[in-house]
């Protein structure tokens, strides 16, 4: 009877799998091995694209006359660093004693691409081949992946949009780089004076860096517009209500060209006419400090708020950089980690919901949380109420926004490793574990009352709110964040409103029921009216969370709303990417990133950089273009276009900007471009 095969992507994994089959291994070098099975691993990548020479060897040689380079057929080769362990694989995989190959690499498009590279490299022929998609690294899970493999050909569209995305980044960095190098790099070499002038350019970084350069350009060109606001204190029962003005239909300023907008005046004196006009002849006998003013409405509503939705690898992301000040990379490490220990499920995943499968069962992940100190009484009142039981119904299970893996969530086991992770590390599981059982808690419920008071035919407006019942906000009070001081005003608090509109104030229940109490027309005299002055704020600088959820949505930055339709669901590079694609653009100081704050900024190379691909491949800066080319290949793994469709588009793109490339002679131009870049740089 022939044996079977297990081959995971790293040695952390396969020692996982070999525990869940519960067979008596022995440990052999790159291998374990039973009577009846073989565990082994890769150790990432095994296998890469050969360089452009191993074609041709003339092709070392950066040159026009050899680009566009685009070969008929891809060659492939050993990773020298892991050639020991390729050679350990590739035995065991075309050993005749093995008749069945169970893939056990990461359940996604890369670690697909990972094995398929050892598989044609190692020429294995013969073999039943399966394919196991787990979702946590649980025993459970892993014997059930074993149990459900199927055939590895029900994956080949998979792996078809794997090695589509790597032929993709190999033609477009190859000859975009070596172009705008021969072209441009001298002029960038000399200008900043450097030892080299190679322009590195790529289909998911370059878009980046010019989203970071827009950003920076837009913030360095906006003109602050100053705005001025009439804010009002009405006095109830020697309690004062601050209200805010807004020029509502039948007031004389209703959409009147002296507006910045509905709430605030352009120029000052504007605001100060209105306070005037207010004043009057409407003073009140024996206090003529106070101006006549009265309710002309009173609204009471009640607000119910959900729980988010769980964690996707972008949000969580996006949540560490702003909570923990961590950048994407070391967010995506963590929580790698954290699934590598069984105390999460798969992290690179782009889903926010639940699979119907899993919401079945999902009361396991609760029970197991009962052991983790800072939820186990939560666990226990989801558990006693029955709550999970629903959950399927909600908004928080949806198989059709499931592509490959549903969300992040915790496992409910592997609790003894915590201690031997970083105390990082065990904040972001607890965002992570608060997060997934505040799904099954009610709504929060907050109780509103808004006030429109008139002074003449002007109306000021006055909004507030009580938190009623915290719902799922009880339990989202993170372990490692000390309570907040309360504001010694016991009746309202809040911050100054902006330019937005007028801000509901949070107040105490016992303020909020005397406001219920007002009836239309009672006097609510006004003491003061004063003019608040503020002003336009220019766009906030990307961080590094920020500018994941930005690669993520890179639909919303496209402003043609049919083009927008057109990518829906497709974004800049995949969740498995994105930090390294960050990461490698800091490395490389095309980007600065604060390490305090995350905050990303360009540097003058970059800068450069993005002013020479604007002049010369400038569809490479654009989102939709880069979020197209994801679309395309999402289309390739569900079979809905083919690879010779996506072939032909890519060798037209790559060669049709090569080849303009060469016919460009702007380089003398761009020097006005660095000259106006460099000013803002010392």
């Amino acid at each position: 009877m022939g044996k079977s095969l297990y081959i995971a992507e790293k040695p952390s994994v396969a020692k996982e799998f070999a525990k869940a089959l519960k067979l008596n291994m022995k440990s052999y070098d790159g291998y374990l091995e039973s009577e009846e099975a073989v565990v082994t691993w890769c150790v990432g990548h095994l296998v890469t694209m050969s360089y452009p020479e191993v074609y041709k060897p003339e092709l070392k040689r950066w040159s026009f006359q050899t680009i566009p380079f685009i070969p008929k057929e891809f060659k492939y080769e050993v990773i020298q660093s892991v050639r020991k362990q390729f050679m350990i694989v590739s035995g065991l995989l075309n050993r005749e004693d093995v008749t069945t190959i169970y893939v056990c690499t990461d359940s996604g498009r890369e670690g697909e691409y990972i094995y398929r590279l050892v598989e044609q490299q190692s020429g294995v022929h013969g073999k039943e081949r399966r394919r196991v998609w787990i979702d946590s690294q649980t025993e459970e899970e892993i014997l059930r992946g074993i149990r459900e493999a199927k055939d590895l050909s029900e994956y080949d569209a998979l792996c078809a949009s794997a090695y589509l995305r790597a032929q993709e980044d190999y033609l477009m960095g190859i000859n975009f780089s070596r172009a705008l190098t021969l072209k441009y790099g001298g002029f960038v070499k000399n200008y900043l004076k450097a030892d080299k002038g190679v322009i590195s350019v790529g289909r998911v970084m370059t878009c980046v860096l010019g989203m970071v350069v827009n950003r920076e350009r837009e913030i360095r060109n906006f003109v602050k517009t100053p705005f001025y606001r009439v804010m009002g204190s009405f006095d109830m029962d020697k309690t004062t209500i601050p209200g805010e003005w807004k020029a509502v239909a039948g007031s004389k300023y209703f959409e009147s060209p002296k507006l910045y907008k509905e709430n605030g005046f352009a120029k000052e004196e504007d605001a100060q006419e209105l306070i005037a006009y207010l004043k009057e002849n409407n003073a009140i006998a024996g206090a003529e400090d106070k101006i006549h003013a009265s309710l002309l409405n009173s609204e009471k509503k009640t607000e119910k708020k959900n729980a988010p939705l769980l964690y996707n690898l972008a949000e969580l992301q996006n949540e560490c950089s702003k909570l923990f000040k961590i950048n994407p990379d070391e967010t995506l490490k963590i929580v790698q980690e954290l699934y590598e220990k069984k105390l999460t499920t798969y992290p690179r995943t782009d889903a926010r919901v639940l699979s119907t499968a899993v919401s079945k069962e999902i009361d396991k992940n609760i029970r197991g949380l009962k052991n983790y100190g800072y939820v186990s009484s939560y666990c226990d009142e989801i558990l006693d109420s029955g709550s999970y039981k629903k959950i399927a119904g909600t908004k928080y299970v949806n198989d059709k926004q499931i592509t490959d893996h549903y969300a992040i969530i915790p496992t409910g086991q592997g609790l003894s490793a915590l201690n031997s992770v970083s105390v990082t590390a065990q904040k972001v599981y607890e965002i992570i574990v608060r997060r997934f059982l505040a799904i099954f808690y009610p709504p929060a419920i907050f109780q509103k009352v808004a006030l429109t008071i008139g002074i003449k035919e002007e109306s000021f407006l006055a909004n507030f709110k009580v938190l009623a019942d915290e719902g799922y906000q009880k339990i989202m009070k993170y372990s490692f964040f000390k309570e907040k001081v309360e504001t010694e005003d016991k009746n309202v608090s809040g911050k100054d409103g902006s330019d937005e509109g007028t801000n509901e104030l949070k107040c105490d229940p016992e303020f909020l029921k005397l406001l219920g109490t007002l009836k239309k027309g009672a006097e609510l005299p006004c003491d003061a009216l004063e003019i608040k002055e503020g002003e336009t704020t220019p766009p906030k600088r990307y961080n590094s969370g920020s500018m994941i959820l930005a690669m993520e949505n890179a639909g919303q930055l496209i402003e043609n709303e049919e083009m927008r339709a057109q990518i829906k669901g497709s974004g800049i590079g995949t969740s498995a990417t994105r930090a390294g694609i960050l990461t490698k653009l800091v490395t490389i100081k095309y980007l600065a990133l604060n390490k305090k704050t995350q905050i990303i900024t360009p540097t003058l190379q970059g800068e450069m950089v993005y002013d020479v691909v604007n002049h010369s491949i400038r569809p490479l800066l654009n989102p939709l273009l880069t979020a197209s080319w994801e679309k395309g290949l999402t289309g390739v793994a569900e079979g809905t276009i083919t690879e010779d469709e996506y072939v032909m588009k890519l060798s037209d793109f790559v060669t049709r900007h090569t080849n303009n490339v060469k016919t460009l002679q702007n380089q003398n131009m761009l020097y006005g471009c660095f000259d106006q870049a460099a000013k803002y740089y010392k």
